[in-house]
């Protein structure tokens, strides 16, 4: 018998074993169909959700969805401050074991040792570069975020909305959540009030700056007027290590870096390192 596609051809033999995958298509082909009205009764059963207390440990996080889970995983980075190398961070450290007792994972920890009326704070830096969306930033007070001026202060709290994080911090009131689910003029209120209510916590703590500054000034004028005032002592051990950097052919700024001190800081320093050298 001739092929209808290539004359005087003769049709292949259709081989007798049955592979496994023919043997799969054959018991498909024996199953029986299903009927439009099943295949509609089944389409319209809503998925399967499984949840509530009913669950065993752990079962939960294994059924939610990757964004379900993130939700109700709560996540924090703690942000430790003090303005001097002579002060330490011990007070502060209870505000990490606080943070796990309610309920938050702890997913980075930042101490820094810089004025909060500074806004080049490396360890500040780098804890926005690590906030993930959801995340929230714990600090001791707000004035242990900021000291800055409130315009920089808001560009600053701003940063940290940008990445989808907020702040978690006694003393400031945090409204987002409520505000989240309302909707129409409730919102708006809301979320006007949260902007006031924050606006003046910064604007306190820088006030709270602004005042130290003068009373260090006039305790300063007085101590001038009885011949008591000697200055601020000197820390030899920035003073040598600023000097040890300059002299291994480091920047000002790259001094200023690792040695943990302003730029200004590290010119003054040279300059009295130069004279010194000068005068000997």
């Amino acid at each position: 018998m001739a092929n209808g596609y290539f004359p005087g051809k003769k049709p292949a033999k259709r081989s007798a074993i049955i592979t496994p995958r023919t043997a799969q298509e054959l018991q498909i082909a024996a199953m029986p169909r299903m009927s439009r009205q099943a295949r509609q009764a089944l389409h319209d059963v809503p998925p399967l959700r499984v949840g509530g207390a009913d669950l065993v440990e752990g079962a939960d996080r294994i059924m939610r969805t990757p964004a379900e889970h993130q939700a109700a995983l709560k996540v924090a980075r703690v942000y430790l401050r003090v303005s001097t190398d002579e002060q330490n961070l011990e007070r502060q450290e209870a505000i990490i074991a606080a943070t796990r007792a309610a309920g938050f994972y702890v997913a980075g920890i930042y101490r820094e040792k810089a004025s909060g009326a500074r806004a080049d704070r490396p360890e500040l830096e780098r804890m926005i570069h690590d906030l993930q969306p959801g995340e929230a930033v714990v600090a001791e007070k707000i004035d242990r975020l900021s000291r800055l001026p409130l315009e920089e202060a808001e560009r600053l709290v701003a940063s940290i909305q940008a990445k989808g994080a907020r702040l978690a911090i006694p003393g400031v009131i945090d409204l987002s959540d409520i505000a989240q689910e309302a909707d129409g003029v409730a919102k708006i209120v809301l979320e006007a009030m949260q902007g006031l209510l924050l606006r003046l916590a910064l604007q306190m703590a820088r006030d709270d700056y602004e005042d130290r500054r003068e009373r260090q000034r006039q305790g300063i004028e007085l101590a001038k007027a009885k011949g008591k005032y000697r200055g601020r002592r000197a820390d030899q051990k920035v003073h040598a290590q600023v000097v040890a950097l300059r002299q291994s052919g480091h920047s000002i700024s790259k001094t200023a870096e690792l040695a943990g001190c302003s730029s200004a800081q590290v010119k003054r320093i040279w300059a009295a390192f130069g004279q010194s050298q000068s005068e000997s």
